[in-house]
């Protein structure tokens, strides 16, 4: 289990992460089939394949470059809100990163929390209704309190958080979106970004466990 990641470690791990969503398309189209108008799969597909073109074309030099070509991939290619939210939260969390060699907890955490801030104010939404910020927010809580126990614990910690997120917005209205027209009958559904943040983390968390 790795308490820190190096750059090679960070780009190998994007590059899971990038493989885990794409084949994950089927799961993420049926989530937003049920709310939206299920663009939502083939969108995140085109990103993270995005992510592999690019790191393919131009290996990252830095851990900063690796998060940042994983945000600007997903903004050009994901296309709609989807691309906008996840594109500013791996530009915006890739700030953190700049200048260091290794990445621990206690900087995953930072990632996660300056990304979260960079997406609600792009958004103008809060948590509560019905959005990624339901998954993003209780990760990123979660990972700062875990934050002196090294990558894996952080990852795994935002990983859980991020799931029960997604289980809470089953019970919410969404009032902002595509799902807002819906009212009451989006009810029992859970938000498909959300579920890509939870998807995102577990794939980072199983990563950072084998490494």
């Amino acid at each position: 289990m790795a308490a820190t990641l190096e750059k090679d470690d960070v780009v190998a791990m994007l590059r899971h992460v990038s493989e885990r969503l794409i084949a994950q398309v089927d799961i993420l189209t049926d989530a937003d089939l049920a709310i939206g108008d299920g663009d939502h799969g083939i969108g995140m597909q085109r990103g993270f394949e995005g992510t592999l073109e690019s790191f393919d074309a131009t290996p990252p030099e830095n851990i900063e470059a690796a998060f940042k070509a994983m945000g600007t991939a997903i903004l050009s290619k994901t296309g709609g809100a989807a691309g906008a939210i996840f594109g500013t939260l791996f530009r915006a969390g890739s700030k953190v990163t700049a200048g260091k060699e290794t990445i621990g907890g206690a900087d995953i955490a930072a990632f996660l929390e300056t990304g979260l801030e960079a997406v609600l104010k792009r958004g103008g939404v809060t948590e509560g209704q019905k959005t990624i910020i339901d998954g993003l927010a209780p990760a990123a809580r979660a990972a700062r309190a875990k934050e002196a126990e090294g990558a894996d614990a952080v990852l795994s910690a935002a990983a859980d958080a991020a799931v029960a997120g997604v289980e809470a917005t089953k019970g919410m209205v969404a009032t902002t979106g595509k799902a807002r027209s819906l009212g009451e009958r989006s009810l029992g559904h859970p938000d498909p970004g959300a579920i890509s943040v939870s998807l995102i983390l577990k794939a980072m968390q199983d990563f950072a466990a084998r490494a």
